[in-house]
């Protein structure tokens, strides 16, 4: 009898085990199966940290500069079916054009978006210099309006058009829209931005593309405005492809660009540039 129950016992602590043993593994196979899923959908985030810690070439130089760029490289290098170009202002000063070709001395630059105009009034002070050298640099070009929410869309507009002269073969006129108004609600700031891409289509006979950030478009201007084409900015390390509705991407605000001193606007057309060129004013 105490044999028998010297066994049980012992059966009952090899069951406990068999039990614990289970859970453990029920938790430890998904939980390492996830990983692995993670890793591998974010293998390019991966890889960027891995050069950051212990790319010795990256600690001797500009480490800021070296980590944008480290990260633009990876990224560029994961979507070479793709185009890539910048978008510049008064901002980025003096361009030395001649020298404006590749992005971090590697991936040609295909596109150029130009500030024209802000507002009622406002006109960038570099504007006809870049409009002029990007046509001579043979780069597709574009031109876009920052909107000002709590200023006219009509005036807006007219500023727009009265400042730029698109060609055929150059891209289709975009709309910025970043700020939230002040002194109007979203809805009349939505019936603003619609007038404005309403004269400026019925004037140039293209549509314009629409340009904001992720979060911005996605609360503010998704249901109105999503049969537009659209340029997209977000900069989160963790999206490593754009989504399905962007046909641009604004990847980074830390590019690289021999000829532009300090930072650039990197960008990515979801197409090859031939592509790209379908979207351009027709020579008709």
């Amino acid at each position: 009898m105490a044999k028998y129950q010297k066994r049980s016992k012992k059966n009952v602590v090899s069951a406990a085990e068999e039990r614990r043993r289970y859970l453990i593994w029920s938790v430890a196979i998904p939980f390492a199966v996830i990983v692995l899923i993670a890793i591998w959908n974010y293998r390019h985030s991966v890889k960027y940290y891995y050069h950051v810690l212990f790319d010795k070439e990256i600690k001797k130089g500009d480490s800021e500069k070296s980590k944008h760029d480290a990260r633009n490289i990876l990224l560029m290098n994961s979507h070479s079916d793709k185009s890539f170009g910048i978008d510049i202002s008064q901002y980025q000063g003096k361009i030395l054009w001649d020298s404006v070709s590749l992005i971090n001395e590697e991936f040609p630059i295909d596109f150029v978006f130009v500030r024209a105009t802000m507002g009622e009034k406002g006109k960038d002070s570099k504007f006809d210099q870049n409009w002029s050298a990007v046509q001579r640099i043979n780069k597709l070009r574009g031109a876009y309006h920052y909107f000002r929410p709590n200023e006219n869309s009509i005036k807006q507009a007219n500023n727009f058009i009265k400042t730029v002269k698109l060609k055929p073969g150059d891209l289709p006129p975009v709309l910025d829209i970043e700020e939230r108004p002040r002194r109007q609600s979203m809805d009349s700031l939505r019936v603003g931005l619609k007038r404005w891409l309403d004269r400026v289509e019925a004037h140039y006979k293209v549509k314009p593309i629409v340009y904001s950030g992720d979060s911005y478009f996605t609360d503010f201007l998704e249901k109105e405005f999503k049969d537009y084409k659209l340029w997209i900015a977000n900069y989160n390390f963790w999206v490593e492809s754009p989504k399905a509705h962007w046909d641009i991407w604004q990847f980074s605000e830390k590019g690289s660009v021999k000829g532009i001193k300090g930072f650039v606007d990197l960008n990515m057309y979801h197409l090859d540039v031939e592509d790209l060129e379908k979207l351009s004013i027709p020579f008709n």
